[in-house]
């Protein structure tokens, strides 16, 4: 039995080193996503003029244009890192997501950097905090080894009714809070649950490319939630 694009098999019904291997494949991709992410947002934090450019993103209603274009980037990035037919356009749908990723995070990275008390300090707390608790709900998932795919209804129609708030915030310019920020954090930590079980049970042993690309997406949503919420806590002191 072999691990290439062709094989059909789902994870959950092949071989123990076939499984082992697709775990390995998609956490390895997973890692070399989050480090692409983390060099491409320095070379974008250090683009001469890069400060106008982040004022434009977040000015008016150019945050929700950003997050259209975001979403509509997701996507595409997401069919095709599902794709059968070829095994480029699964990295091309990696790739794309990533840059994507961190156009999305310039403003609250520039933010946190320049405007925070140790901004660095903060981000990296971010990251360390999103990393024990990524490493939590995988151990979760599979020590468990609990068929977590029932969440998918419900974190659906939590996404759509997240998205109409933060939407409903841009237009009619209401700050959200610690509280919502807590409850997209609950709610990333569910998608990260999810997609982790969906990589045990159902995804087949030639989609580790789209099971890095979904845990990628959760794990950056936690992410910019721990910010925002360590960077609201900071503005208070």
């Amino acid at each position: 039995m072999t691990t290439g694009y062709a094989n059909p098999y789902v994870v959950a019904r092949a071989e123990p080193s076939v499984r082992a291997q697709f775990i390995r494949q998609t956490y390895f991709h997973l890692a070399g996503a989050i480090t692409a992410f983390i060099v491409i947002e320095a070379m974008l934090l250090n683009l001469p003029g890069i400060e106008p450019i982040i004022l434009k993103m977040t000015g008016g209603m150019g945050w929700l244009l950003v997050l259209g274009a975001f979403m509509a980037i997701s996507f595409i990035a997401n069919k095709w890192a599902m794709s059968d037919s070829s095994r480029a356009m699964q990295y091309a749908g990696l790739g794309i997501f990533t840059v994507a990723e961190a156009i999305i995070f310039l403003p609250i990275i520039y933010i946190a950097l320049n405007y925070m008390p140790d901004g660095s300090g903060l981000v990296a707390k971010a990251g360390l905090i999103t990393s024990v608790m990524v490493a939590g709900i995988t151990a979760t998932a599979f020590i468990s080894k609990k068929d977590f795919s029932f969440l998918g209804g419900i974190l659906t129609i939590g996404g759509f009714v997240a998205l109409g708030i933060i939407v409903a915030s841009i237009v009619f310019g209401f700050g959200l809070g610690l509280i919502f920020s807590g409850a997209m954090a609950v709610f990333a930590s569910a998608s990260i649950l999810h997609s982790t079980s969906n990589i045990i049970h159902h995804y087949r042993t030639d989609q580790h490319v789209a099971a890095a690309l979904t845990l990628f997406a959760g794990v950056a949503l936690l992410f910019w939630y721990i910010l925002q919420i360590l960077m609201s806590l900071a503005g208070r002191d």
